[in-house]
């Protein structure tokens, strides 16, 4: 028995060695006792092999550079967390406790091991020139990953100074659009990094296109977009609970917006962009909600074990039906928030530094929209002739592409019905929910009399 637990520890040590170099990290789950180890894993009760082979797999991974995630396995959490799936061995096997997983120190100190040494970090010459000189020189090999390492350590050791002047050198040696796309580049990877509790994080944005003098609520806007069955399994967001400015969020620096993600990281309000004035955001007509996106997609010890390594790449569907039921889920929410919040319009969900891009696209698609409103507005300004001066509101329905308006006055009388098939309509009939909320109060049921 005891050589058959040695020869399982050490073909999992093999195996661990085998894989870590196309990982960055791995979780593994130790237990504290044999009833644990036997309600997750039914029929595994061997205790001291279970918890021998988590140890060995996290030092083989730790000496090739692998990030070790430990969980320390609970009946309880298991047991609420497996009431909500379907109990088979590949959903047992896929167990994450987010609440408690351990990374660093944390994590080697729960298996008995001692830490790896932490690697110093880079030293850069006080002169910002050469460093600046080394980072424009990796933009001419952009597959082999040298400029994103090297940005990361920079921004990561606060230099800004060196950024800044490489920008304006590409500026000043190739084109101002050429200095705006590195400025994008650095900005982009300043808003993710390895921390967090699933191990990556990474900023978000969600401009709002708002109605005339009509902010929504924050909080709400954002449980709702996270309650909608838009987000992926493995996919966490966390908001901020207030509005910001796309300006101010235009205005960050790549070391600005790195504080920004250490801030929501550390659940702190950010001292670098704080909530914008609602007031000026209505008149304005763009708010932002902010907010950090947590991975869990961590590649977990106990699956791989199953498969005997790692799965194989499979071609991609251009779209799963898990993604297709997502993203009918995001335009269902998109279609509530324009009916109780005013026409207000939710657009995609971007990088902080998309933001400003994700806004003048929307006005553009807008302008086009305008242009075939004209149908809508003859049918609205018909009603309110013939509602005797008593306001009208309108109960948008899509019914597949279709575009349905009902409008009756305020106290509950019908006045009439237009429904907009797509070849009548400028663009898909959830975008158009905004703009006809511009022109009509939108209400989500009938009025009642």
């Amino acid at each position: 028995m005891e050589d058959e637990a040695e020869d399982r520890v050490e073909a999992a040590a093999a195996l661990a060695r085998d894989i870590a170099p196309d990982l960055d990290s791995i979780l593994v789950t130790i237990f504290p006792d044999a009833d644990t180890l036997d309600t997750i894993r039914l029929g595994d009760a061997d205790l001291a092999t279970a918890n021998a082979i988590a140890r060995a797999v996290a030092e083989a991974m730790a000496e090739e550079g692998v990030e070790v995630l430990v969980q320390r396995a609970d009946r309880g959490a298991f047991r609420r967390w497996l009431a909500e799936r379907d109990d088979t061995p590949e959903t047992r096997r896929s167990w994450i406790d987010r609440g408690r997983l351990l990374r660093g120190p944390a994590a080697f100190r729960a298996l008995g091991l001692a830490a790896p040494p932490a690697e110093p970090p880079p030293r850069f010459p006080a002169a910002p020139g050469p460093t600046a000189d080394e980072l424009i020189a990796t933009l001419d090999d952009p597959e082999s990953g040298a400029f994103e390492a090297l940005a990361r350590a920079l921004i990561e050791a606060g230099r800004g100074d060196v950024l800044d002047l490489a920008v304006r050198k590409v500026g000043t040696r190739q084109s101002e659009e050429n200095a705006a796309e590195l400025r994008a580049d650095l900005l982009a990877i300043a808003a993710a990094a390895a921390l967090g509790p699933s191990g990556w994080a990474e900023l978000v944005a969600l401009p709002v296109a708002l109605s005339p003098g009509r902010v929504p609520d924050a909080v709400a806007l954002a449980e709702g977009l996270v309650a909608s069955g838009a987000l992926a399994e493995e996919e966490e967001l966390r908001f901020l609970p207030g509005w910001r400015s796309p300006d101010a969020i235009a205005e960050l620096s790549p070391l600005a917006m790195r504080r920004v993600l250490l801030d929501l990281a550390a659940e702190r309000e950010p001292r670098d962009l704080p909530p914008g004035d609602t007031d000026e955001l209505a008149r304005r007509g763009f708010g932002v909600l902010v907010g950090l996106r947590l991975d869990w997609d961590v590649p977990i010890w106990d699956v791989i074990a199953a498969e005997g390594g790692l799965p194989e790449d499979t071609p991609e569907e251009e779209e799963t039906p898990e993604e297709r039921g997502r993203a009918k889920a995001l335009d269902r929410w998109r279609s509530r928030v324009a009916v109780e919040h005013w026409g207000c319009v939710p657009l995609d969900l971007v990088s902080p530094d998309e933001v400003g891009d994700a806004i003048a696209d929307f006005l553009e698609e807008a302008g086009t929209q305008v242009e075939g409103l004209d149908e809508i507005r003859d049918f609205i300004d018909v009603a309110r002739r013939e509602s005797g001066g008593v306001e009208v509101v309108c109960r948008p329905e899509i019914l597949g592409g279709s575009l349905e308006l009902t409008l009756y006055t305020v106290e509950g009388r019908f006045l009439d019905s237009l429904t907009l098939p797509p070849d009548r309509l400028p663009a898909a009939a959830d975008a158009m929910l905004g703009l006809v909320g511009t022109l009509v109060r939108l209400v989500r049921d009938k009025p009642l009399r």
